[in-house]
């Protein structure tokens, strides 16, 4: 997600455009009847992007949904985005984090968000890759060299114990990964940290809680003002 959040800012649209864009595709709270069909059109695309994969090698395809998304953006290369961008994925098999930063949007999108086990990975240039975060999840790290002011804006769920009975299937999965990623995080900072390290206290958000979006939206923001007051400090 954050690659995509990524190259919808690096094409030129504002956070406020992004917003626009991403409560077009889901149903809000504040959604009549009369909005439901205002955005019918924009509710099936997104239905029909995201579906089962049955080849075994992850639960589901992105493909249509990526490409749906370059479609929007009017951009089908790094070359074209208005802000420098770099997406980072994952190796499988060496574990090395890929870096993107030049070349087709396509493949880096995919693969930057192949979550194993979840979307199936991405075969590019001899290589098998998934998800950065096994790898790298605040990879501000690729930027330091070349930016006078770091931020990191970590939006790693907050974890909480709602209940006494084990997770299912899929929240132990998905679980283990935030896990492994928090640690891969946490050791990162502590060798190089950057110059603002921000964590939103992000609750009840699993990492495919896409109709969530309106709650992501209201907890960030709630947390804007101590953003703010770091960056008034430097």
């Amino acid at each position: 997600m954050g690659a995509i959040i990524g190259v919808l800012y690096a094409g030129g649209r504002s956070g406020k455009e992004i917003r626009s864009f991403v409560e077009e595709h889901i149903v809000t709270r504040d959604d009549g009847i009369k909005n439901l069909y205002a955005k019918r059109a924009s509710l099936l695309k997104w239905l029909k992007a995201v579906r089962l994969s049955w080849t075994g090698a992850g639960l589901l395809q992105a493909d249509s949904f990526l490409r749906y998304l370059i479609e929007q953006m009017d951009v089908t290369r790094f070359e074209d985005l208005k802000i420098p961008l770099r997406v980072v994925a994952t190796d499988f098999y060496s574990g090395e984090s890929i870096v993107f930063d030049s070349g087709l949007l396509f493949p880096a999108l995919k693969a930057s968000m192949s979550i194993p086990g979840v979307f199936v990975p991405v075969e590019h240039d001899g290589r098998i890759l998934v998800d950065g975060g096994v790898s790298n999840n605040l990879p501000y790290d690729i930027l330091l060299e070349q930016c006078d002011l770091t931020i990191a804006v970590d939006v790693s769920p907050t974890r909480e114990m709602v209940d006494a009975d084990p997770p299912s299937i899929i929240d132990a999965t998905l679980g283990m990964f935030d896990l492994l990623v928090e640690k891969v995080t946490k050791a990162m900072i502590e060798k190089h940290p950057p110059d603002i390290y921000f964590n939103p206290q992000l609750v009840g958000i699993r990492i495919l809680d896409f109709d969530k979006a309106e709650d992501v939206f209201k907890q960030a923001e709630a947390a804007l003002p101590k953003l703010k007051e770091r960056l008034t400090a430097v």
